[in-house]
């Protein structure tokens, strides 16, 4: 297996572990009409990037899978908007969101450099 399938696959199982992880957090959220309205956004958005990312891991083409990643990040981003509510609101104290927050930012991280290297590669030298 090459480096860059195994960092394909990882991702693959990092982002499904993710949507999981945003699953059980929100099962945790109070029973109010605000904590309801912002885990279903949570939800959405934090399960999107999974399966966004395994259109892109399927991508046709490079200039596909650098759609795809965007919509990832996209993601991601209004994932950390969420998390970000639900602790600047005090709907839920910052510690249990904790490693939420953490892995969507670790996330965004990896899906920067991977779209800038690919972009890199893809521009005529």
């Amino acid at each position: 297996m090459s480096l860059a399938h195994g960092m394909r696959s990882d991702l693959r199982l990092r982002t499904k572990l993710f949507a999981i992880d945003v699953i059980r957090a929100c099962r945790g959220l109070p029973r109010s009409n605000e904590a309801g309205v912002l885990g279903r956004q949570l939800i959405r958005s934090g399960t999107s990037v999974g399966a966004n990312y395994r259109e892109a891991f399927r991508a046709r083409s490079r200039a596909e899978f650098i759609a795809k990643m965007g919509d990832c990040l996209r993601e991601l981003e209004e994932t950390g908007y969420w998390l970000e509510l639900l602790v600047d609101t005090e709907i839920v104290p910052s510690a249990p969101l904790a490693a939420v927050r953490q892995e969507t930012n670790e996330l965004t991280a990896i899906f920067v450099a991977v779209l800038k290297s690919t972009r890199a590669s893809a521009s005529p030298s």
